[in-house]
């Protein structure tokens, strides 16, 4: 294993990539840089690159980054555009997060002259697959060493006795056994395993850490505003604001009312199905809204073509290919249904739901005057709709006639 001599770890500062940070010095011989992504999980980063000096990781090799508007500005909000939902439900919050830290993995390590990267995702699930799909599209001869592929510390107490042999910090909390395993960014909270391992089993309160109860949430709706440029969202309540710092406003606005909570069990890309509790405040409320200003804006054929197209293109990112050629053509397509989306939606938030009451925009093809049950001076001619009926049932009489209906 001596042929590694440099490896850039996906590094969290927790017990699981602090074991794996020592391990791979031991198992690898080689220099370990550690990158820790800001992704808006709500924690203090700092910690980690203690942790990292407190290893023995050079100063000039631990980054901690803050990619908070990258993420929500060429991440999120262009899957936003598409409407995508896996499986009908999921917002693809963790899915969505991969792809950017891969891609500043592989630039770390060129920056860096590495000639490998890790991470710190299990054997079992979707992380690993998106993170190395990642890594192979942007550099195809880059190493990737999986730790929890290759060794044998396959449980948390050999994990902590690990840990204590080598002198590793190990949190209090970490001492007993983990009721539950959480993944955390702008977009979105995760939360899988133990304690929510039994679909029949209802998901316990302490569970839930981004979002209100909905049964003690105000008992008054509250209404807001949002306004979207060419499929963007770009202001709340008038206010223009920068992608992150819009997404946490609607993070605070659905925390508030306990919007965005989904029980869902899923089919993983490795195969098992799992079940995981998913918290979108904020995604909740710009998906819902997204669709209002399109509900005006769209074509029906450019409508009806988008939602054919958004469970693949969410296909593709629970899969972990963004980078592929099939969703950049689908993102192509996508984008350019969006050159008119924009003007502003009206939403009541109230009890973990959102209701759209209202949109408007200057490239809207509603027409009251054709659509009104009144006298439309001669907007529509509603003779026409004979002939398009006739020809429609054309092929259903002549299927009749040969049947002898």
């Amino acid at each position: 294993m001596s042929d590694v001599k440099r490896v850039v770890l996906a590094y969290s500062g927790g017990l699981d990539t602090s074991v794996i940070l020592k391990w791979l010095r031991e198992e690898y011989q080689c220099e370990v840089v550690t990158f820790t992504a800001d992704l808006g999980q709500g924690e203090e980063l700092e910690p980690a690159r203690a942790k990292a000096e407190l290893m023995g990781v050079k100063p000039e090799h631990i980054f901690i980054d803050d990619l908070r508007e990258e993420f929500v500005r060429d991440y999120v909000m262009p899957m936003m555009r598409s409407n995508a939902l896996y499986e009908g439900l999921y917002l693809l919050g963790t899915s969505i997060a991969r792809p950017l830290i891969a891609k500043r993995q592989i630039e770390i390590a060129r920056q860096v002259g590495a000639d490998a990267v890790s991470h710190g995702a299990t054997g079992k699930g979707n992380d690993q697959v998106r993170f190395e799909l990642g890594y192979y599209a942007l550099a195809p001869d880059i190493r990737v060493i999986a730790p929890w592929r290759e060794w044998d510390l396959t449980s948390r107490t050999r994990l902590i006795e690990y840990a204590e042999q080598h002198q590793i910090p190990v949190p209090k909390d970490k001492r007993g056994e983990s009721p539950f395993s959480t993944d955390a960014n702008l977009l979105h909270t995760s939360s899988e395993g133990k304690v929510l391992e039994d679909p029949w089993d209802e998901i316990p309160d302490y569970v839930y850490s981004r979002t209100d109860d909905p049964v003690t949430a105000p008992d008054v709706p509250e209404e807001i505003m949002i306004d979207f440029e060419r499929g963007d969202a770009v202001a709340v309540n008038g206010e223009g604001m920068s992608p992150a710092t819009l997404l946490a406003k609607l993070n605070e606005l659905g925390k508030r009312h306990g919007i965005g909570r989904l029980d869902l069990v899923e089919n993983r890309f490795v195969g098992m199905k799992s079940r995981g509790m998913y918290e979108t405040p904020g995604g909740t409320i710009y998906h819902l809204a997204h669709r209002g200003i399109e509900q005006i804006t769209l074509d029906r054929g450019a409508m009806h073509l988008k939602d054919e197209l958004a469970p693949r293109y969410a296909e593709l990112i629970y899969n972990g290919l963004w980078f592929s050629p099939e969703r950049e053509m689908l993102q192509a397509a996508i984008d350019h249904s969006q050159h008119k989306v924009s003007g502003t939606v009206r939403l009541k938030l109230f009890k973990g739901s959102v209701f759209v009451t209202g949109r408007r925009s200057p490239y809207s093809l509603y027409s009251e005057k054709v659509v009104t049950f009144e006298d439309d001076a001669g907007a529509y001619d509603q003779r026409d709709a004979a002939g398009f009926i006739k020809l429609n049932a054309l092929r259903l009489r002549l299927l009749g006639r040969r049947d002898g209906l």
